[in-house]
């Protein structure tokens, strides 16, 4: 008969009760042989299992073995199921699929046992005002929407670790100006600067050097120099080397995650709006690590530098075809501009164009390279002088502002044939719609379209021409001069 460790226990209590054996087995439920055995030998059955040392099936892989060995040290990176699947192909009909399991314990024991050494990781003690780690992070999946529209940004995180102090802002790519912006705010925020600004190995903050090295791009190394402290990155490949910003990556978007819930909504009035949110949950955030803030406080400098501009210059010649290129991407400009130079001030998600000291335009810039951004209001004026040049524009599908533009020009291809004729109505359309107003001839465009009538240039022009204002007819006026009689007589007697 099997006996537990309760009964040996209940055993030794009946025992140090009364002291009696035979009523002691009975009421732990075991021979009195057995309850003598146990007594005098004062171990538990738990402590008398012998540890099982041999197999209890026969090793499929006994005969394979020594060759797996062989390829699992000449190649450590090899994984299980690349090896069985290799085995199954050397030697048809011997191993079956269920058999990669066993395949897979038998060589985590063996890398346990005889595999290469793992690389080790040492906990490091942070110092107080040592450092500032700053990290880009998606937020996209957070669905923040602005008035309706999917915002696709990231956030620009900034992290103190000795004392786990936080912020962020909001940004629309890794860049330089979005790392400046997002350092800088941080630095205003505390009213302190750290001896360092570690980041990872981003293209904002480092350039390749050479194979496996990367250098401080010089704009970064003087905006971090103009705050008095010094640029640190993390070896390449080893994030744990920024591991706490990293770890607060998601516990700051879980976080953000929960206030939207109780927010009860998604959609912000601006990207203002929404940075301004998400900084004042990292307030009530950073409210409950005041003691240890305030260590890094007492260590670190004062902030007596000015704030940089968020932005980088650049003066470029604006070309015939009144483009201008950034970043490898073109941007179109208004034509009076052309042959001229223009000054461009690039942020991180828009430019603005200057001549001299007034600013012409404000575009949002494009993410990427080998992109456009060309304004249809830019060009027109000269193509439909030179209709001719539509065809093979090579900016044209810009020139559709939306799909029923697109639509509409494709009803007039199909009436009048996909050439010379039809390109000149629709530019004409494209005309009223920068003359006058987009919105109104998108409207008028939509009636002719679903009235099945072909939207020609001067059925537009009739549909969106402004009518004439009624003047109304108004008596003239005539001044009662007796009313300055009384008003006179009344002063007197006053």
């Amino acid at each position: 008969m099997f006996v537990t460790d309760a009964q040996v226990r209940k055993l030794m209590e009946e025992m140090n009760k009364h002291g009696k054996i035979g009523r002691a087995s009975i009421m732990s439920g075991m021979d009195r042989s057995t309850a003598r055995k146990y007594q005098s030998s004062g171990i538990l059955p738990s402590q008398n299992k012998i540890e099982r040392t041999w197999r209890t099936r026969e090793n499929p892989f006994e005969e394979d073995w020594p060759t797996i060995e062989i390829m699992l040290e000449v190649a450590p990176a090899l994984e299980s199921k690349t090896i069985f699947d290799w085995l199954t192909e050397q030697h048809e009909g011997r191993y079956v699929p269920g058999q990669l399991r066993s395949l897979q314990r038998r060589i985590r024991d063996w890398r346990a046992t005889n595999g290469p050494e793992k690389e080790v990781f040492f906990a490091q003690e942070h110092r107080p005002g040592e450092a500032m780690q700053t990290d880009f992070t998606h937020a996209t999946a957070l669905k923040i929407t602005i008035c309706g529209e999917l915002l696709e940004h990231l956030l620009c995180h900034n992290v103190l670790p000795y004392s786990n102090w936080e912020w962020a802002t909001v940004s629309r790519s890794e860049s330089l100006m979005a790392i400046r912006r997002g350092i800088q705010s941080a630095l205003i925020q505390l009213g302190r600067v750290p001896k360092n600004s570690q980041t990872d190995n981003s293209t904002a903050a480092t350039h390749k050097v050479g194979e496996g090295k990367r250098g401080f791009n010089e704009d970064y190394e003087r905006f971090v120099e103009h705050f008095g402290m010094e640029p640190r990155t993390i070896a390449i490949g080893k994030c744990h080397q920024n591991g706490d910003v990293e770890s607060l990556n998601n516990v700051l978007k879980k976080r953000l995650e929960q206030y939207l819930l109780l927010r009860g909504s998604r959609d912000f009035e601006s990207v203002a709006a929404y940075e301004s949110w998400v900084q004042n949950i990292l307030r009530k955030t950073n409210g409950v690590r005041e003691v240890k803030i305030r260590e890094e406080l007492a260590v670190m400098k004062e902030l007596v530098v000015s704030r940089l501009p968020e932005y980088m210059e650049k003066t470029v010649k604006v070309s015939r075809e009144s483009t201008i290129r950034i970043k490898n991407n073109s941007y179109s400009v208004p034509s009076r501009l052309r042959d001229h130079k223009v000054k461009v001030r690039i942020y991180d998600d828009r430019l603005e164009v200057y001549y001299g000291t007034i600013c012409q335009l404000v575009v949002e810039r494009l993410l990427g390279e080998k992109r456009s951004c060309i304004n249809y209001r830019h060009v027109i004026w000269s193509l439909v002088k030179k209709p001719g040049a539509f065809a093979r524009y090579r900016y044209r599908e810009e020139m559709f502002p939306s799909m029923t533009f697109r639509l509409a020009y494709d009803a007039l291809c199909d009436a009048l044939g996909a050439g010379y004729a039809a390109d000149v109505e629709y530019l004409r359309i494209l005309h009223q719609a920068a003359a006058q107003s987009e919105s109104d001839v998108e409207i008028a465009l939509e009636i002719l379209l679903e009235s099945g009538s072909l939207p020609l240039a001067v059925k537009v022009k009739e549909l969106v021409q402004p009518g004439k204002p009624e003047v109304p007819e108004m008596a003239p006026f005539r001044a009662d001069l007796t009313e300055y009689d009384t008003l006179l007589q009344q002063t007197g007697e006053a």
